[in-house]
């Protein structure tokens, strides 16, 4: 039995300005600070001696390697991504960067979303991707428009009671 998988589908490479300032401080932050520390550590923990019973070493390697992949996936990401300046010109209709509110038809219950790139989802603060089945299903919607979404727990029936963008200057502007 073969353990071949399809490649997973493409993510979109759009971000929002303060999106694409995070993932460069990230970048940032790990080559210049964590990195050096973790191979300062690693190098006195390869110092102790006997390599193959050294737990510190071994973390500290895994540790290294985790910062590399990452280091890595930034470095090949951040040039193909475009940033979305601005709103639309149509600020009625939900687009990549809108702010909705959407009410759960079957349960009253009202939601919070802000549809953004793939690569600054958040679901504490209410940031869902471009590429996840609930944006795509409202993309284009206005307010008091019905949509269903299917989602991997069923369908959703929602109905859209807000659309709103970020004013030019606040810190979550794309």
């Amino acid at each position: 039995m073969s353990r071949w998988r399809p490649p997973p589908p493409r993510s979109t490479a759009i971000i929002t300005r303060a999106g694409l300032a995070r993932l460069k401080a990230e970048l940032d932050e790990l080559w210049h600070r964590r990195r050096p520390e973790v191979v300062r550590a690693l190098a006195a923990a390869a110092a102790e001696g006997d390599r193959s019973e050294n737990a510190e070493y071994t973390y500290r390697k895994k540790q290294l390697a985790e910062i590399d992949r990452r280091v890595r996936y930034l470095g090949k990401r951040i040039p193909v991504l475009r940033v979305a300046d601005g709103a639309p010109q149509d600020r009625q209709a939900i687009f990549f960067g809108a702010w909705i509110e959407l009410e759960n038809i079957a349960t009253g219950q009202i939601l919070h979303y802000r549809i953004v790139g793939p690569d600054e989802t958040d679901a504490r603060q209410g940031h869902i991707s471009i590429d996840a089945p609930l944006a795509r299903a409202a993309l284009g919607k206005r307010k008091d428009d019905v949509f269903s979404a299917d989602l991997p727990g069923g369908t959703l029936q929602c109905e859209v009671r807000d659309v709103r963008y970020p004013a030019p200057g606040d810190e979550d502007y794309s």
